[in-house]
């Protein structure tokens, strides 16, 4: 009897570290489990940063450094020749360096030209590339026009004068009075007024009224009968050239000088384009250097003003 009480109770005994050990080897395997499971959302979280670290705002793949500057290069690219192409067949601007075309500019009005009434030529182009010769869709200005264009003697440096002349036309100042074509060009005294002559003192000059060949009426600002260029002999326009005078008749160097020391006969392929208007104007003595000067020396008054 009491040996069949212990083989039960041992029984018993065996039995329950039995489901002793079972129940910790399922508690291992779940544990397993989870940690499993967390190494895998671990690695599911990091793999998704990992994409969305290459991903843009957009979900797109995200472009490398140096596809961003490729990208920045090419847009720079573009807008420059967008801005050439404009220079060369649309507009150009210019700055009014001296006093020779007052009272209608001023030195450092700031002016666009016009690129298209006169037509092309090399001249249209930056630096003057010798890719041909003469002016495709060519034009002839007109008389009284205000041009732009290249100084004969170098064919670099930029000119501004108004057309007087044209081809076949004979030019001369007579006592202070132009003659185009052996006629006296009509003139009506408009006032006087007092000029800044750069060199620390004013002058007196007067404005004057002329009507050219064909009505165009231009006013002019001379300081007297008394100039160097107010008697001149006769010069005849070849075909094809052009020829330029100052509005400020007594402080031009222009056609009236010859080419060596001054302007001389312009040639059509010369010209780069016709004045229109004056965009901005600063007083002399504004400078890029100078970032205060951009605003106390400005001329509101000339602004968006229509050039005749």
């Amino acid at each position: 009897m009491s040996t069949d009480n212990h083989a039960a109770e041992d029984a018993e005994h065996a039995g329950a570290t039995e489901a002793a050990d079972a129940h910790d080897t399922v508690e291992a395997v779940e544990a397993a489990d989870a940690a499993g499971a967390e190494d895998l959302s671990d690695h599911a979280e990091a793999d998704a940063d990992l994409d969305l670290e290459g991903m843009d705002e957009d979900g797109e793949p995200a472009k490398s450094a140096k596809e961003e500057t490729w990208e920045i290069a090419k847009t720079i690219f573009y807008a420059l020749l967008i801005a050439l192409v404009l220079r060369i067949l649309l507009f150009q601007p210019f700055t009014i360096p001296s006093a020779s075309m007052e009272p209608n500019l001023y030195e450092g009005d700031y002016i666009i030209v016009s690129k298209w009434d006169y037509g092309y030529s090399r001249h249209s182009i930056p630096l003057s590339p010798p890719l041909f010769h003469g002016r495709i869709l060519g034009s002839q200005p007109r008389r009284g026009d205000i041009v732009v264009f290249k100084l004969p003697r170098d064919n670099k440096t930029d000119y501004i004068k108004r057309l007087i002349g044209l081809p076949g036309d004979r030019i001369q100042m007579r006592n202070n009075l132009l003659y185009i074509n052996d006629r006296p060009v009509t003139d009506v005294v408009q006032g006087r007024v007092d000029v800044d002559t750069g060199y620390g003192f004013e002058r007196s000059a007067t404005t004057v009224r002329e009507t050219l060949p064909g009505g165009k009426q231009i006013t002019i600002q001379d300081f007297g009968p008394d100039g160097h260029l107010d008697n001149t002999g006769v010069y005849t326009v070849p075909a094809g050239y052009y020829f330029m005078m100052g509005d400020n008749r007594d402080n031009s160097i222009d056609s009236r000088v010859e080419q060596e020391n001054g302007v001389g006969l312009v040639p059509a392929e010369n010209l780069i384009g016709r004045a229109d208007i004056i965009l901005f104007s600063w007083k002399p003595g504004a400078s890029l250097w100078k970032p205060w000067t951009w605003f106390t020396h400005l001329r509101p008054s000339r602004f968006f003003h229509s050039l005749k």
